[in-house]
């Protein structure tokens, strides 16, 4: 509790809404702890921390493994009959003994070309306005694109219909990475990014044993593929109905109380990275574009997808290349999630507990996917072929590549912003990796 505060106030105004006064360009935060620093009760932090804990963390880990999940079910839904139904697939008129594959390609591609020019307006509308009505509104609206893709028969209108998916879902990456930096201090950041970004292995779990469910649908007015778009859009439209209730900042979050609130506020001072402002700054703007480390990050978040954009937008469909069935194809992306988990947790974890170790770990994470993809390389791919199956689930530890990446990258910037245009810019490079990595891939396993 703030020290001068009486008890009988703080219970009467725990239950109060905050109203903040209009603080111009300063951040929010100003407006509820002022410019000078304030002793708070330590267990009053705990507490804070750990009602936003169970707020956030959970409801973002469901939030972005819908996104991954609704990426990665296009391989999936190609092994069901999308690529026959939609005409993804056609004869190579060059060479009749080939198979043309680029529509496939570019379907996928499409998505990552939405998200490119999403990501920086979608970026500013979380800046200027509520985050719970933007997020509410476009995932709702994302939810209704994801089941109109059932509605799809041909590949042109999959091609929209990618396009706009793209567009709308780069709200989710770039609005939990400013979040994060907002709700937590810098120390804690390494972790929490952790918790949601480790959706992606854990998605990869669950949904492949979804699709491994659908896969056993015989019957029925639709195809397989089809049930799967239904589902995805019926469970984030759920997701997004919780989206209205996010608050912006700790200094609006409804879930605690009015001590609480100062003290989560009180608490990010020393860091120095700011909470909120709704004032976009052309001053941050030209700094974040001239800060050479944000274009480092941005680099290495293209190389790290360039490996990541085959196995995520294609998994089955590369694993069944090895002389595996569509069923034991879905199956072998369990374990390459499990690994994924683990080590975007452990990754998390080890940065949050001993400082100066996330560069290293980022290194030690690369050599698995780069021997993954080397044993990939020289196996015979057989009928029932294990070894690149084997280095195929290794590449999994490129989940904590990535996760590291988008840690180092927004915990060390200030100033809304300049956050919202560094998470905004790693994302655009992840697009970019993606993109160059799935012609490549294609071009190779689909021929």
């Amino acid at each position: 509790m703030e020290k001068g505060t009486d008890p009988r106030e703080t219970a009467a105004d725990a239950s109060r809404p905050v109203v903040v006064e209009p603080v111009g360009d300063k951040d929010v935060a100003i407006a509820m702890v002022g410019e000078q620093g304030h002793a708070v009760d330590p267990l009053v932090v705990q507490r804070a921390v750990r009602k936003i804990d169970w707020f956030l963390i959970p409801a973002m880990t469901v939030g972005y493994g819908l996104v991954y999940y609704d990426k990665a079910i296009l391989g999936s839904a190609a092994l069901f009959g999308m690529t026959a139904d939609l005409k993804l697939s056609v004869p190579d008129p060059r060479n009749p003994a080939a198979v043309d594959t680029s529509r496939l390609s570019w379907a996928t591609s499409i998505f990552y070309f939405g998200m490119l020019g999403g990501l920086y307006p979608m970026s500013y509308a979380l800046q200027r306005f509520e985050t719970g009505r933007v997020l509410g509104g476009v995932v709702v609206l994302w939810s209704l694109i994801c089941m109109l893709t059932a509605a799809v028969t041909s590949y042109q209108g999959l091609y929209a219909q990618r396009f706009f998916l793209g567009f709308i879902e780069s709200v989710i990456p770039t609005g939990f990475m400013c979040i994060i930096s907002g709700y937590y201090t810098q120390q804690e950041q390494s972790l929490r990014q952790s918790w949601w970004f480790s959706s992606t292995g854990l998605w990869t779990i669950i949904g492949g044993a979804l699709n491994y469910g659908f896969a056993q649908i015989t019957g029925g007015g639709l195809r397989r593929w089809q049930y799967i778009y239904l589902l995805a859009g019926c469970l984030t439209f759920i997701f997004g109905l919780f989206c209205f209730a996010m608050p912006s900042s700790p200094v609006s979050a409804w879930f605690l109380t009015r001590d609480e609130r100062f003290a989560a506020v009180e608490r990010l001072r020393y860091g120095q990275t700011g909470v909120r402002c709704t004032k976009f700054k052309l001053s941050q703007l030209k700094e974040a574009v001239l800060d050479i480390k944000i274009w480092l990050i941005a680099i290495m978040m293209a190389s790290a997808y360039t490996v990541n954009g085959a196995v995520s937008g294609f998994g089955p469909l590369i694993v069944s290349t090895f002389g595996w069935s569509t069923l034991e194809s879905i199956v072998f992306q369990f374990p390459l999630g499990g690994l994924c988990l683990i080590v975007i947790l452990l990754t998390g974890w080890l940065g949050s507990r001993y400082p100066n170790i996330r560069i290293l770990m980022l290194i030690i994470c690369c050599l698995p996917v780069i021997a993954g993809c080397a044993i990939i390389w020289k196996s015979e791919w057989t009928y029932h072929a294990a070894a690149p199956v084997v280095g195929y689930t290794i590449t999994g530890t490129f989940g904590g590549v990535v996760s590291l990446i988008i840690t180092i990258g927004m915990s060390n910037v200030a100033g809304h912003t300049k956050k919202s245009f560094t998470s905004a810019t790693i994302f655009v490079a992840y697009c970019v990796g993606k993109n160059i990595e799935l012609f490549e891939s294609l071009a190779y396993v689909l021929m």
